[in-house]
């Protein structure tokens, strides 16, 4: 430390003590002065302490999975707003297949002396996947939000849709159409969200008289979806709970293939509300992920950590979703 104390103070001409005072939030240094010391600190390559790096930029990286998905630009417009708003400078990052890792992007951010980020879906979602990007920044105590479900133990707060409840909504509706036999079309086994609303559906089903429940998993895009729904509806199901809205779309082309029709021979249930979904043939019966909310949720969890209130955090916020019925759900085919 003392010797990074003399090496900033020689670069920018002063002394140790008023190093110290700058790096310590101290009065009594001009802002000439201030302003030296923290260039000194930029140019040596040396991390700004936490409560001055917003003092550069006010930047504030947002780092999302995906832009195909229409729910990740929804989320990026509300936190994006919400942060301009507050004064800081959104610094978008989003992922691309053979692009730009989540962990490159966490480089960069770094070195752009970022306020805080806010991941909108991302590795922590996936239990088994490297996670060690988000323990250097809890040890960097840089301030940090997961919207979503994540795996435990990161040491940062959580904005996340209530998946039991979207389950229990989704099922509730299907069994009150007369469904019996019903697919649930999720992500890969590792994907916490899912594992919560697996989990939610088991419970839910024993609940029913008579309700059965087959699972497939995907990955998260429409091909994936198809061949997963369509071992669905092979197997006999009158109705698939789809854990977005992309998979969704992927159950209902995957039931046409099969010269089968949605709602009147399979029923289809998305996840999100992503843009357009009242517009698609048919209509789709989704539950909404309340993303309104949920982005300023994250933006005033980041705001907080950066005032210095980290220790009244909550681990994890979750939001009710709302379910939404349009044309892709109707009663149960008779048999």
């Amino acid at each position: 430390m003392a010797g990074r104390l003399s090496e900033v103070a020689r670069k920018a001409g002063v002394s140790e003590a008023t190093v110290s005072r700058v790096l310590n939030g101290k009065a009594g240094v001009s802002d000439a002065t201030r302003t030296a010391v923290l260039t000194a600190l930029d140019v040596l390559g040396y991390e700004r302490p936490t409560k001055l790096r917003g003092d550069r930029a006010r930047l504030v990286g947002l780092v999302l999975p995906e832009l195909q998905n229409p729910i990740f630009p929804a989320f990026a417009e509300v936190a994006t707003g919400a942060l301009v708003q507050r004064g800081f400078t959104p610094a978008l990052c989003a992922r691309t297949i053979g692009g730009v890792s989540e962990v490159e992007f966490v480089d960069m951010l770094l070195e752009h002396q970022v306020s805080g980020v806010i991941f909108g879906g991302g590795d922590y979602s996936i239990a088994g996947a490297g996670h060690e990007h988000y323990l250097r920044l809890r040890d960097l105590k840089l301030p940090v939000v997961l919207v979503n479900a994540g795996v435990d133990d990161l040491g940062h707060p959580r904005v996340s849709a209530d998946d039991a409840v979207a389950v229990e909504q989704a099922l509730g509706h299907l069994v009150s159409l007369g469904h019996r036999r019903v697919g649930a079309l999720l992500g890969t086994e590792g994907h916490v969200p899912s594992r919560r609303k697996l989990a939610a559906l088991e419970a839910a089903a024993r609940r029913y008289d008579g309700v059965e429940h087959l699972v497939q998993r995907s990955s998260f895009s429409m091909e994936g979806a198809r061949a997963a729904a369509t071992s669905l509806v092979q197997a006999g199901v009158t109705a698939i709970v789809c854990a977005s809205d992309v998979l969704a779309l992927g159950a209902i082309r995957a039931v046409r293939r099969l010269d089968r029709r949605v709602p009147q021979d399979v029923s289809v249930v998305g996840f999100d509300d992503s843009a357009f979904m009242n517009c698609t043939d048919p209509p789709l019966t989704t539950v909404r992920q309340p993303i309104e909310a949920m982005g300023q949720a994250a933006v005033d969890l980041l705001v907080t950590q950066m005032n210095g209130s980290a220790a009244t955090l909550p681990d994890e916020l979750l939001f009710e979703p709302e379910l939404v019925v349009r044309g892709s759900t109707a009663p149960a085919p008779r048999t």
